[in-house]
């Protein structure tokens, strides 16, 4: 009966892993990165959390079925009480990870280099931004990006014309991926007083 209820609780476990492995997939192409550094690297605290768990499900059940399995052969409950043990230091290992990672994001961290230079690159390509001298771009949520820069305008307008071009410019900077949930675009002087 004990093997019914691992082989049940493993396809259940099988097939919520396999879900979270199809979500956090193409996120992962899409950002040059293979699965296990993107679940990792994800600001997204739910789909880590779901996949560890999972994983750590899977590798749990195959704990105790080969514990409950050496129980079996061997008569003896050391094997079956070794596999506890070893289940529990498995889902003390995954909390210390999740603890810490999620830890990460509640201070503030920065972007990942290659989504900074994918929004750095997307503004340069506007054709109102001559140069950027300053880009700030921090995680705020999950898939959410503050960003706030310093850009050089091309052009020489006036100063209320350049506020109206920069709200225009942070209107704009809307369909960066990923989409930035703030953007603050501030004038530079490159000429002072």
């Amino acid at each position: 009966m004990g093997y019914v209820v691992l082989a049940v609780s493993f396809g259940l476990e099988g097939t919520s892993f396999l879900r979270s492995v199809r979500q956090a997939m193409p996120e992962a192409q899409t950002l040059h990165r293979d699965l296990i550094e993107h679940v990792v690297a994800t600001s997204d605290p739910t789909l880590r959390a779901v996949f560890a768990e999972d994983a750590a499900a899977l590798i749990g059940l195959v704990l105790a079925i080969a514990g409950l399995a050496a129980h079996q052969l061997t008569g003896s409950a050391v094997p079956d009480a070794i596999g506890s043990i070893l289940i529990g230091l498995l889902l003390v290992v995954v909390a210390v990870v999740l603890i810490n990672r999620n830890r990460r994001f509640l201070v503030g961290q920065e972007a990942d280099p290659r989504i900074r230079a994918a929004v750095l690159q997307a503004l340069l390509d506007l054709p109102e931004v001559a140069r950027v001298t300053y880009l700030r771009l921090e995680v705020v949520g999950p898939r959410m990006i503050s960003v706030v820069g310093d850009v050089d305008l091309s052009g020489d307008d006036t100063e209320s014309r350049v506020a109206v071009r920069l709200r225009a410019l942070e209107a704009r900077s809307g369909p960066l991926q990923p989409s930035p949930t703030h953007c603050s675009a501030c004038p530079r002087r490159t000429n002072p007083p």
